[in-house]
C-alpha cells in the first residue's frame, strides 16, 4: 500500500505546474489499457487493495485535483500537499464513496475543496499566483493601461480577495467543468443556492478587479 500512494503522491505533486482542469467522465481506463472500468468497479477495486487501479485512478484524476487546489490557494507547493492528501484519503476512505450520489470526480474534489477550506482557515496564509482567460470578460478598459501578464496577476488577486465559497464556486465552475449540481453537492447548497452564490461572485470579482485596476493605474499615474 504504501509504494502505491507514494506513487501517487508523486503523480499528484508533478501535476500542479503543467496542468489544466478539464472535466472528467465517470469511465476509467483500466490497467491493462483495453477495458474500461466504471466508477463502481474502479472503487470496489481500490477498497479491496488493488494498487494498479489506486494507481490508475490517480493518474486519471491528478492534474483536475491538483489544479483546482493551486487556483484556490495559489501557492504550488501547498496545492501539491492537498493533492496528495486528497490522494491519501482516496486509498484509506474509499469505503465512503457512495454509488448513485456522487460521481467519482465530484467526490474527489469534495475532498480537495474541504481540505483547501481546511487550510485556509488555519493558516491565514496571502495568496498569490496566476489566473488564467477564463474570467477575463470581467475586466473593463482598464486593459488598455496594462499589459496582459499584468491584468492576469489583477484578476488573480480579485480572486483570492473573493470569500471562499464565492471563490469556491466559480473555481469549480468555471475552471474544473464541473455542472451545477455537481458543484452544488460539493459546497452543500441547493442548485438555485450556488445559481445565487455564483452571481454574487461575480459581483465581487468584477468590482475588486475594477477596485484593483484603479489602485494601479494611479500608482503608474504618479511614478
Amino acid at each position: 500500500m504504501s509504494s502505491a500512494i507514494l506513487s501517487a503522491s508523486g503523480a499528484a505533486s508533478s501535476a500542479a505546474d503543467r496542468a489544466e482542469p478539464r472535466a472528467r467522465g465517470q469511465r476509467q481506463q483500466a490497467a491493462d489499457g483495453h477495458r474500461m472500468l466504471t466508477d463502481e468497479e474502479t472503487m470496489a477495486a481500490i477498497v479491496a487493495g488493488d494498487q494498479q487501479v489506486y494507481a490508475d485512478t490517480v493518474r486519471r484524476h491528478a492534474r483536475p485535483i491538483a489544479a483546482y487546489a493551486y487556483r484556490m490557494l495559489g501557492n504550488e507547493s501547498e496545492a501539491e500537499d492537498i493533492a496528495q492528501e486528497t490522494f491519501l484519503r482516496l486509498w484509506t476512505q474509499a469505503v465512503r464513496w457512495q454509488s448513485g450520489k456522487a460521481a467519482l470526480t465530484t467526490w474527489l474534489h469534495r475532498i480537495a475543496h474541504n481540505l483547501c477550506i481546511d487550510f485556509m482557515r488555519k493558516s491565514k496564509a496571502s495568496l498569490a499566483g496566476e489566473l488564467s482567460d477564463d474570467l477575463v470578460d470581467e475586466k473593463q478598459a482598464v486593459d488598455e493601461v496594462f499589459d496582459q501578464e499584468a491584468e492576469h496577476k489583477l484578476l488573480h488577486a480579485a480572486l483570492l480577495n473573493l470569500p471562499e465559497r464565492q471563490r469556491s464556486a466559480l473555481v469549480l465552475t468555471h475552471y474544473q467543468g464541473l455542472s451545477n449540481r455537481d458543484v452544488a453537492g460539493i459546497l452543500d447548497v441547493t442548485v438555485d443556492a450556488l445559481e445565487s452564490l455564483l452571481a454574487r461572485a461575480r459581483r465581487s470579482l468584477k468590482t475588486h478587479w475594477q477596485a484593483a485596476g484603479k489602485r494601479a493605474t494611479n500608482t503608474g499615474r504618479h511614478s
